[in-house]
């Protein structure tokens, strides 16, 4: 995500990083660059140079203080008008009511129905609210049957009426069933479109009119960019909506969504999404996407995924564990499903301070944990507790029950042994209480 553009805007501040200060030349120059960057993402021309000469309008003059080189400001700088570019603060979400609703809105294939299931799966277990989810969309047999199955997973009632072809009254009675069965936040997946037309934007304002929703949440495809945005001011100019979430942040998108859509509508980004893991929700924070485009890293995301994807107990009790130097292949499972859930791995490498350029091109299977979870499977309990039963005889078992070779067994076995002598030194040391997600001294 953004690794191009954070490439184009790292070769621009080299025109001014190294100088002795901030000069109308060297600032020409710079400026020059980071626009030509942001037309390079798909932002819009007149939004790109409204940026840059604001930019340009704050560097020029500006005194470097001590200890704080030219390029360092003219970093600080670009982020803050980043920041303000998408929004400046975190808009919260208004989920208040008796039931409070939500209405999805969004083109076909934006992703509404997988994000509808994770902003119910993100209120249910963050929020501490009981929603209902709705499928309103009468023309897609298989989108009332995907929110179906994503309902199930996430342990959250769908309303569905497979014979009613009108979705106002299907939203009308969900919301009448909601109230009933105490649920306090109804989410309502509406259709989509391949292309905006008349008769979706009745549609969806009949919906709005009958149920009065809180919040209007429309759904992005970044990896659209300028033609994102277009269809957002169409959708805005029509039902006033309340919010955006970007969807597919994952993907390889350039970025001008995220940086024009707010810009363009004068309406908050709510959330990003990024892949299928209904877990993969975030609230939308300005700034901290402004670090992410210019690799500074987001730890504080990302400390943030980790704890929640971490169990306090669990943790101390694998505490407890390192400490006796007894980590076995359980714990280390336990340990790669929860990292599973966090996200994306090259997303995560991203958020790492420095990271964001050089994973670009990383080639990271996210289906690589999958060889490793058939090699534990395949053992017995005794053998994930004990690594020092695997004698040959239990490899070769291994290897035929997860269907790898022999090579690859005492590959990955090697490979863990390492790895516990290396937990067995930071033992030593007392550095696990200092590391450990979520653990609290």
């Amino acid at each position: 995500m953004f690794s191009r553009l954070q490439e184009k805007l790292e070769s621009a501040f080299k025109n001014i990083k190294g100088q002795g200060r901030i000069t109308e030349i060297n600032v020409a120059t710079t400026v020059k660059e980071i626009r030509r960057a942001l037309v390079d993402a798909d932002v819009n021309f007149k939004i790109a140079k409204d940026f840059t000469d604001r930019v340009k309008e704050k560097a020029i003059g500006e005194k470097v203080i001590q200890a704080v080189s030219p390029g360092q400001m003219m970093v600080k700088i670009v982020k803050d008008e980043l920041t303000a570019l998408m929004g400046g603060q975190e808009a919260e979400l208004n989920a208040k009511g008796n039931p409070a609703v939500l209405l999805i809105a969004g083109l076909q294939g934006s992703g509404k129905t997988t994000f509808s299931a994770k902003l119910a799966n993100y209120l249910k277990n963050k929020k501490g609210l009981s929603p209902l989810l709705v499928a309103a969309d009468v023309y897609r047999p298989a989108a009332m049957e995907q929110l179906r199955i994503l309902g199930e997973q996430i342990g959250v009632e769908v309303h569905i009426e497979e014979t009613e072809k009108d979705p106002v009254r299907i939203v009308t009675q969900a919301v009448a069933s909601a109230r009933s069965k105490n649920k306090n936040v109804v989410i309502i997946d509406t259709a989509g479109r391949l292309t905006v037309d008349e008769e979706m934007m009745n549609e969806v304002a009949a919906i709005r009119t009958a149920v009065q929703p809180q919040e209007i949440l429309f759904v992005v495809d970044s990896m659209t960019g300028q033609d994102a945005v277009n269809t957002a001011k169409a959708f805005n100019d029509r039902l006033d909506f309340t919010g955006v979430v970007l969807t597919k942040l994952d993907g390889d998108t350039r970025g001008g969504a995220a940086l024009s859509v707010t810009y363009t509508v004068n309406k908050p980004i709510k959330f990003i999404s990024s892949g299928e893991k209904l877990e993969t929700l975030d609230i939308f924070y300005p700034e901290r996407m402004a670090q992410r485009i210019l690799g500074m890293g987001d730890i504080t995301t990302l400390v943030e995924r980790a704890q929640a994807q971490f169990d306090e107990e669990e943790t101390k009790k694998l505490e407890a564990k390192l400490r006796k130097n007894k980590f076995d292949f359980a714990d280390f499972k336990m340990q790669l499903e929860q990292l599973k859930k966090m996200g994306n791995m090259k997303e995560m490498l991203s958020m790492i301070p420095g990271m964001g350029s050089k994973v670009k091109d990383l080639d990271f299977d996210e289906n690589s944990f999958k060889g490793i979870e058939a090699m534990i499977n395949s053992m017995t309990p005794a053998e994930r507790a004990d690594p020092d039963l695997l004698d040959l005889s239990r490899k070769k078992r291994i290897a035929k029950g997860s269907g790898k070779d022999l090579q690859e067994v005492n590959n990955f076995l090697k490979q863990f042994a390492q790895m516990r002598d290396m937990m067995k030194n930071m033992n030593k040391l007392g550095a696990f209480g200092k590391m450990m997600p979520g653990m609290r001294r």
